[in-house]
C-alpha cells in the first residue's frame, strides 16, 4: 500500500500542515523539514501530482507534442527540451503526433486532463484551433520551431529564409543554376523555398518551378523525388533538401544512377543532426542553434507558468551555413 501525506506526519511528529508546507517549499524550521525529508525518503513517498493540481497547485509539468519522433532533428529537440525542463525543476510528457491534427486535439485533451502547467508545439502545427482553445484558457504555450501569426504565443524559430538564402547562394557561387529543391509540407519549409528563390533571383537566375518539389519527410520520399529530378531531360546539377533525411535519399537516388557526389550532383541539407555528420560525403548543412532554440522555448513557458512574464515574445535565431565534402564546382 503506497504511503500517505497522514504516513508521513506520523512518522515524523508533525502536523498535516507542516508535511504540506515542506511539500510546497513554504517556509517551515530547519529541524521540521528535516524530519520531514527524512520520513518521505524512508517511506519512499512521492506526492501526486494530480492530487496538486486539483487543489490548484502547480504540476512542475510540461506537455510537449512534437511531429515525428523517427525524425533525428525531432528526437534531438525532445532530448534538450527534457534536459532544460529537468534543469528548471519540470517534468515533460511527449506525445509525437505524426503531424496529424488530430492526434493533436487529442493529446492535448488527454494532456490538460493531467493538469500540465502548459505546453510547447514542435514543428509544423496542424491544428491551429487546439492552440486558440488554450490560450483562450490562459495556459501557457510555447511554439517551437514554428510560429503561426493566427495565435498570441511565445515563439523560438530559426530565420528559414535566411537558412534557404544561405544554401542557394552558396551554390551559386560553385556555379550551378540548375539548382532543385526538395521540401516537405510546412511552414518552415516555404521559407526555406522564399530564401532559395530570393538568392536566385539575386544572381538574375530563372526560377524553374519544376525543380521545386514536395514530399512526405522519409527517406524513401526523398529518393524517389532526386530519382525523378534526375531522370529529366534537363536534370538539375544540384539539390538543396530541406532537411537531413531528405537530403540522404538524395544520396541514395544518385548512388543508384551511379552518379557521384559532390562530382556528378551537390546535395546540401538542414538541421546538421548526426545524419549529416556521418554522411558519406559529410553534408553541407545549414545548421539550426537547436539547443538554444530549446532553452529558450523552455524557459519562457516556464516563465510565463511562473507568472514572471505575459509580454508575448517571437524570437528568430540565425541559422549557421556548414560547408563540407557534399557540394562542389558544376562541372556542366
Amino acid at each position: 500500500m503506497k504511503p500517505t501525506i497522514y504516513d508521513v506526519a506520523e512518522k515524523a511528529g508533525v502536523s498535516i500542515a507542516t508535511v504540506s508546507y515542506v511539500m510546497n517549499n513554504q517556509k517551515v524550521g530547519k529541524k521540521s523539514r528535516e524530519k520531514v525529508l527524512k520520513a518521505m525518503e524512508e517511506l519512499n513517498y512521492k506526492p501526486s501530482l494530480l492530487a496538486s493540481a486539483l487543489t490548484g497547485k502547480r504540476t512542475t509539468t510540461i506537455g510537449f507534442l512534437l511531429p515525428d519522433l523517427a525524425n533525428p532533428f525531432v528526437a534531438e529537440m525532445a532530448r534538450r527540451v527534457e534536459d532544460r525542463a529537468h534543469e528548471r525543476g519540470f517534468n515533460v510528457v511527449i506525445c509525437s503526433t505524426d503531424s496529424d491534427k488530430e492526434k493533436e486535439a487529442l493529446y492535448t485533451s488527454l494532456l490538460r486532463q493531467k493538469r500540465v502547467d502548459g505546453f510547447i508545439f514542435a514543428g509544423d502545427l496542424k491544428n491551429v484551433d487546439v492552440v486558440k482553445e488554450l490560450v483562450g484558457e490562459q495556459t501557457p504555450v510555447v511554439l517551437l520551431a514554428v510560429s503561426h501569426p493566427a495565435v498570441s504565443v511565445n515563439s523560438v524559430t530559426v530565420d528559414d529564409f535566411t537558412g534557404g538564402y544561405q544554401v542557394a547562394s552558396h551554390l551559386i557561387s560553385l556555379g550551378h543554376k540548375r539548382i532543385a529543391v526538395i521540401a516537405e509540407e510546412a511552414i518552415s519549409s516555404r521559407e526555406r523555398i522564399r530564401g532559395y528563390k530570393h538568392a536566385l533571383q539575386d544572381q538574375g537566375i530563372e526560377i524553374d518551378e519544376d525543380l521545386i518539389v514536395t514530399s512526405d519527410s522519409s527517406f524513401e520520399d526523398g529518393e524517389r523525388l532526386a530519382d525523378e529530378l534526375l531522370n529529366t531531360s534537363h536534370p538539375p546539377t544540384a539539390i538543396f533538401a530541406c532537411n537531413d533525411i531528405l537530403a540522404i535519399g538524395s544520396f541514395l537516388a544518385a548512388r543508384k544512377k551511379n552518379r557521384s557526389i559532390p562530382g556528378d550532383l551537390s546535395v546540401a541539407g538542414f538541421d546538421n543532426t548526426l545524419l549529416s555528420k556521418s554522411s558519406d560525403p559529410p553534408l553541407t548543412i545549414v545548421e539550426q542553434p537547436i539547443q538554444d532554440m530549446c532553452s529558450q522555448a523552455v524557459d519562457l513557458l516556464i516563465e510565463e507558468i511562473e507568472g514572471k512574464s505575459t509580454r508575448k515574445q517571437r524570437i528568430v535565431l540565425l541559422p549557421d551555413l556548414i560547408i563540407r565534402q557534399s557540394t562542389g564546382p558544376c562541372r556542366f
